[in-house]
């Protein structure tokens, strides 16, 4: 496939590794549109890619045109490319919050597939949630799926509305879980721990629980219950999570983040 980047940034990489890796692409039919000289210097050499500051160019041939920017970016990008896409070609978005209907607008193109996946993709262990509208071709639809599979799972929904909640949950996710981790970590060094130590314990703790979730199946709650003893250390733990309101935070974090990826929507 050929591959056009609008932006060279770290999830753009990451997709970029992913597909050189599977060699679903030869470097020579990539190109990127990145306006910082360096980082068009780096991805260059360091991928042996074609890189421009001109999108246009960039678009130029290309199956798929990721879409790899910041939201506020994207007006100068529907100027440069609005209107010129060949019809052959699928605009592939992964900018948070734009809806299919503003990037058919915007670049006056019909075929148009949304993506929202998240950091862990660039260590091949990404969560990508996506669509698409429905002149986008089988063979495009396709080679959508074969190049988010190099980076993780893929989950394809008919619904757009499902983009918004993914935004929130797995998109905005590694955040809560860093924030959790961090905190088991200085939880830790509060108790005595040495830091180094302490960052070891809580690292293979949620790694190794999250593959026992993985694996086994279980619920979280049957597999939580395995760990609490009746009037033990852990179930006096639980307690002071659930006194400190951890379990509805989580609920309320996750629901912040999916009303304000509506509001991103509606510009």
């Amino acid at each position: 496939m050929k591959l056009a980047f609008i932006g060279g940034g770290t999830m753009a990489e990451a997709i970029l590794g992913g597909v050189l890796a599977a060699e679903l692409a030869d470097p020579s039919d990539v190109a990127i549109g990145e306006p910082v000289p360096q980082r068009r210097d780096y991805l260059s050499e360091r991928y042996g890619v074609h890189t421009h500051q001109d999108n246009l160019k960039t678009a130029e041939g290309a199956d798929l045109v990721v879409l790899a920017i910041k939201p506020q970016d994207l007006p100068v990008v529907f100027g440069q490319l609005g209107g010129r896409l060949d019809p052959s070609q699928a605009a592939l978005s992964i900018i948070a919050g734009a809806r299919m209907s503003t990037l058919s607008q915007g670049l006056q193109h019909d075929s148009v597939i949304r993506v929202m996946p998240n950091t862990p993709a660039q260590i091949g262990c990404g969560m990508t949630l996506w669509t698409c509208s429905e002149p986008v071709a089988e063979s495009q639809r396709a080679m959508a799926r074969s190049m988010l599979s190099t980076v993780g799972e893929e989950i394809y929904v008919s619904d757009e509305k499902y983009l918004d909640m993914s935004t929130a949950l797995s998109a905005s996710g590694p955040a809560y879980v860093f924030m959790f981790v961090e905190a088991l970590i200085d939880a830790g060094v509060y108790v005595g721990l040495p830091r180094d130590m302490a960052r070891t314990l809580a690292l293979q703790t949620v790694y190794g629980s999250t593959r026992l979730v993985m694996e086994t199946g279980k619920h979280p709650g049957e597999l939580k219950d395995m760990v609490v003893s009746p009037g033990g250390t852990t179930a006096e733990g639980l307690q002071a999570l659930e006194r400190g309101g951890v379990p509805a935070a989580v609920v309320d974090a996750v629901n912040a983040a999916y009303l304000k990826s509506i509001r991103l929507g509606q510009g």
